[in-house]
């Protein structure tokens, strides 16, 4: 189902993303062919994206995200207050989120998508009261985001991730923390902890073999092997999301987690250092409404997907 004629787009472009500038005029033009009226707003780092959704939503009826997850996930908390519904153009590294909703990575492709109108609600994690669509990480994922610099994300794409992140395995060390679910307590060493509210992470790893965006849960997982390297042998379970059969691996399924560290460690959410330790999770279930192909159906096989 198309939009009305003169609906109102207001498309936030990152032109620092790594293929952000390239997106604009193709998606500007299928946008503006699907019947839409076009603004283009950009900005320059991610706090301003949710000021620039605050400051002019009222002048929109669609928003639409034109950058990475780190990107969509900073202006979902402006977006759901608004109540105007998501459209999402990849144009990041991983673009998790696009592909756990099956919207094109193609820019043209994605823009279509946004025209035809055909919307589904899917839920947020927060953490902190920040806002993540795939997962949020305390552990080597925070390393990673930390030491990758920007560059090497534009210039060398999943390569760079690799690089550093064989950087950083060779240093690793278990981290004490306490994690709390319905109001019980254990105490573990981990290398990582990781809740995903989404399937999708790290550019195709599945966070839960079970996992849904629209499930209403947050998905937990916990590393906690004496020997990091055995990783080597797990990644085939990462990528299918059935790590949880490794007695190393501790995974939980919640609508809310608590964790707490011996000193304050960073959490990365969908690709950005976002808050720190202690930390509280929680899950608004389908608290916003994203713009998805029309034969897209949830990821959980549970829910309908809506139309505009």
């Amino acid at each position: 189902m198309s939009w009305p004629k003169g609906t109102r787009a207001l498309v936030l472009i990152n032109a620092k993303a790594r293929q952000g500038q390239s997106a604009l005029q193709p998606v500007k033009d299928r946008l503006e062919a699907g019947g839409l009226s076009v603004t283009v707003e950009p900005f320059e780092n991610l706090p301003e994206i949710a000021r620039d959704v605050a400051r002019l939503h009222r002048e929109a009826d669609l928003v639409v995200v034109c950058g990475g997850d780190g990107s969509i996930s900073s202006a979902a908390p402006a977006i759901v207050e608004s109540g105007l519904p998501l459209g999402i153009i990849p144009a990041g590294t991983a673009n998790d989120l696009a592909r756990t909703l099956s919207i094109p990575l193609d820019f043209a492709a994605a823009a279509d998508v946004i025209a035809a109108g055909h919307q589904r609600r899917i839920d947020v994690g927060t953490v902190n009261g920040h806002a993540f669509f795939n997962v949020a990480s305390i552990g080597l994922s925070s390393e990673l985001a930390q030491k990758l610099d920007p560059e090497i994300k534009r210039r060398f794409g999943r390569l760079g991730y690799a690089v550093v992140a064989l950087r950083i395995l060779v240093g690793a060390k278990r981290f004490r923390a306490i994690i709390t679910e319905k109001g019980h307590r254990t105490s573990v060493g981990s290398y990582q902890i990781a809740i995903g509210n989404g399937r999708l992470y790290g550019g195709g790893n599945v966070v839960e073999e079970k996992a849904a965006i629209d499930d209403g849960n947050l998905d937990l997982y916990s590393l906690e092997m004496r020997n990091l390297w055995k990783l080597a042998i797990m990644l085939r379970a990462f990528r299918s999301g059935t790590h949880g059969a490794w007695k190393e691996v501790r995974t939980a399924k919640c609508v809310e987690f608590d964790i707490e560290t011996r000193s304050p460690m960073p959490i990365n959410t969908d690709g950005e250092i976002v808050t720190a330790t202690p930390a509280h999770f929680r899950v608004p279930p389908r608290a916003i409404s994203v713009l998805v192909p029309s034969d897209a159906t949830s990821t959980a096989g549970r829910f309908p997907l809506y139309h505009n």
